[in-house]
């Protein structure tokens, strides 16, 4: 009955481990990494910020409201009249009375009003009332502007600056295709970093099975060898040399055991998974001869790597120095717009200094021309069309490029496919070759070191297997990436 319960506890706990375990895709890192991969959340964030940098340069075209107003107070207040006007006209009646004395007209007509009635004492009460009159008038001219505020709003649409809105514009449309071209090329760089983690993954994995499967095979001949010495057919030497070769192989475990830690740790992290995950990779398993590249895949056409995210970059860059030229011209060329607005102050200086709030509209054109500049503007549209001339070299320079890189991973296609058909008849050899040293080695023909090179030319055999179909894997990759259709599809 207890061995009963602990075999049960066993195999619950066999299969609670082996449902922690998650099943791995290729696809399915992909699709995690182009999730939650940090680099190219930033590539996103970037496509956000060329997409509002484009709408803010769209309102360039639209016209532009802006109001101002403003308070202030001085100490004296403005005045029409100055100071000998107002002494004039306060004393006005008494001044032309004066004047009027004094003059021959003036006694004549001092005797006719005496003539008539009219004594002299009623004349500086005339004056005097003319003189009220003037300091009314004085009074009428004050402005009262001590404590004065004013404010204008103004509406201002340009209508030709030089071809600068335009260009600007259309700087801002290749800003978006750039974003959008880095994107792409970030997603093309993450989906090859992890095809390249995930195959080194799968290819540790595989080596860790072949050291172990390896190290079972010295152990038994190491085995075997102990009991021939037991025996007297064997030497204590033959003995020592197998167990060299089973210290070897068990380092070998360690070195395969710490590299596939490390490589599943740094597939972990471009995944976006916590470090110590655990899963298990669906191509894990050997798959025997599925693995070959077809005819239509390894003639690709080299015009495809005109796709390539690189190249898109790079003309967008000569077409962006193309309009910085038109930019770099603008300033220098007539500016023409459209102004308008209507303004406002208090007092109201459209109407006799009014203690209420009063304004006008208006509206006109503005035209600014450039007369004499030094030839500044000439030298930075030449400096301008220099900087697109050498854009303009290093696409070139990147077109040869890539063509000879695309040239070059069509290439490893083809000797990573030969090299893994060989790599695959080398085993069945290896595999003969082993095959006949154990029965050798059992009959007594053969010694534990002939044994032993026959175990290790399997193992390298093997070995070099693995790497093949891996190194076949990685070059279709690396050719895809070099013609820009590396996708997730």
């Amino acid at each position: 009955m207890k061995r009963f319960i602990f075999f049960l506890v066993f195999i619950i706990g066999a299969l609670g481990i082996s449902s922690a375990q998650r099943i791995l895709s290729l696809d399915s890192c992909r699709s995690m990494a182009l999730r939650d991969n940090k680099q190219l959340a930033s590539a996103r964030l970037n496509q956000d910020l060329a997409r509002d940098v484009h709408k803010a340069v769209r309102t360039k075209y639209l016209p532009k409201v802006d109001a101002l107003g403003g308070w202030s107070y001085m100490n004296r207040e403005v005045s029409i009249l100055n100071n000998d006007q107002k002494q004039s006209l306060n004393n006005l009646g008494t001044n032309a009375l004066s004047e009027l004395a004094a003059t021959p007209i003036g006694t004549q007509l001092a005797t006719a009003l005496a003539g008539l009635g009219i004594t002299p004492t009623l004349l500086p009460s005339a004056a005097a009332a003319v003189d009220q009159r003037g300091q009314g008038i004085v009074d009428a001219f004050r402005t009262d502007t001590r404590s004065m505020w004013a404010g204008t709003v103004q509406v201002r649409q340009p209508l030709y600056m030089g071809g600068a809105i335009r260009a600007a514009n259309r700087m801002a449309d290749i800003g978006m295709d750039m974003a959008e071209t880095r994107l792409d090329q970030q997603i093309q760089e993450t989906l090859y970093d992890i095809d390249k983690t995930y195959w080194l993954v799968v290819s540790l994995r595989q080596k860790q099975r072949l050291a172990e499967s390896y190290r079972d095979l010295v152990v038994k001949l190491d085995d075997d060898v102990q009991k021939m010495i037991g025996e007297g057919v064997a030497t204590r030497a033959d003995g020592l040399k197998v167990d060299v070769k089973v210290n070897e192989a068990e380092m070998q475990i360690t070195q395969v055991e710490n590299g596939l830690s490390l490589s599943r740790m740094l597939l972990c992290q471009l995944c976006g998974m916590p470090l110590d995950s655990d899963f298990i990779l669906e191509d894990e398993e050997p798959k025997g001869e599925g693995l070959k590249m077809s005819s239509e895949e390894l003639n690709i056409e080299t015009k495809a790597s005109f796709a390539r995210p690189e190249l898109r970059l790079l003309e967008s860059a000569v077409t962006l120095g193309k309009q910085s030229e038109k930019l770099a011209m603008a300033p220098y060329l007539p500016h023409v717009g459209v102004v308008g607005g209507y303004t406002f102050s208090n007092p109201n200086v459209f109407n006799g200094f009014e203690q209420k709030v009063g304004g006008i509209w208006n509206v006109g054109v503005m035209i600014h021309v450039p007369v004499w500049n030094w030839m500044e503007g000439k030298f930075k549209v030449r400096a301008a069309r220099t900087a697109t001339l050498m854009a303009k070299h290093t696409l070139d320079e990147a077109r040869e490029k890539i063509e000879l890189q695309v040239s070059q991973s069509r290439f490893k296609v083809l000797e990573a496919d030969k090299r893994l058909v060989r790599a695959r008849k080398n085993i069945e050899s290896a595999e003969e070759n082993l095959r006949c040293a154990n029965a050798g080695f059992h009959e007594g023909v053969m010694d534990a070191t002939t044994v032993m090179q026959a175990q290790t030319a399997w193992q390298q055999a093997q070995s070099q297997c693995i790497d093949a179909e891996v190194d076949l894997r990685m070059a279709e990759t690396t050719l895809r990436k070099s013609l820009g259709t590396l996708t997730a599809n």
